[in-house]
């Protein structure tokens, strides 16, 4: 499924996935992203002493419309109980860490790390996938409310 060199590819239809699972081999991501439109390659870089892919890929489709649409469906999907994370492939773009990390506090229980993605994703392009993360004092806090609720008056 990898054909030829990545300078012959054509980088406005090629995306990069990320955050692949162990298991998720180029046949199975060719399966899930032909879904989105038809392929002319898949490649998963490999680690030239153990073999095995380094957690990401590249994908390309016939056309750039085809990847934009993939972008947008399969972004953050869960494969194998992980969420990959689906972007443009561009050898031309420079990689600027600012060093930004923002953090949100008093979230609503409803809020998972997809709509996190999605809500911040319309400011700029995202590093590395939200995390939430639920801090001791609030557990701390939580288990105080229900202890309360549980004794008697």
């Amino acid at each position: 499924m990898a054909n030829g060199p990545i300078a012959e590819r054509n980088r406005d239809a090629t995306i990069y996935v990320g955050g692949l699972d162990d298991k998720v081999s180029e046949s199975l991501l060719w399966e899930l992203f032909v879904q989105a439109g038809p392929l002319v390659n898949v490649h998963m870089p490999k680690d030239r002493v153990t073999m095995m892919h380094q957690g990401y890929g590249f994908v390309e489709f016939m056309g750039e419309e085809d990847a934009d649409y993939a972008i947008k469906i399969m972004n953050m999907i869960k494969l194998y109980g992980k969420p990959i994370r689906v972007n443009k492939a561009s050898a031309h773009q420079k990689n600027l860490d600012v060093g930004a990390n923002i953090f949100i506090g008093n979230l609503d229980p409803e809020v998972d790390e997809k709509l996190l993605y999605d809500t911040f994703s319309a400011f700029g392009v995202i590093l590395q996938t939200p995390k939430k993360l639920v801090t001791q004092r609030a557990l701390h806090s939580l288990t105080l409310q229900v202890l309360r609720h549980l004794t008697p008056p």
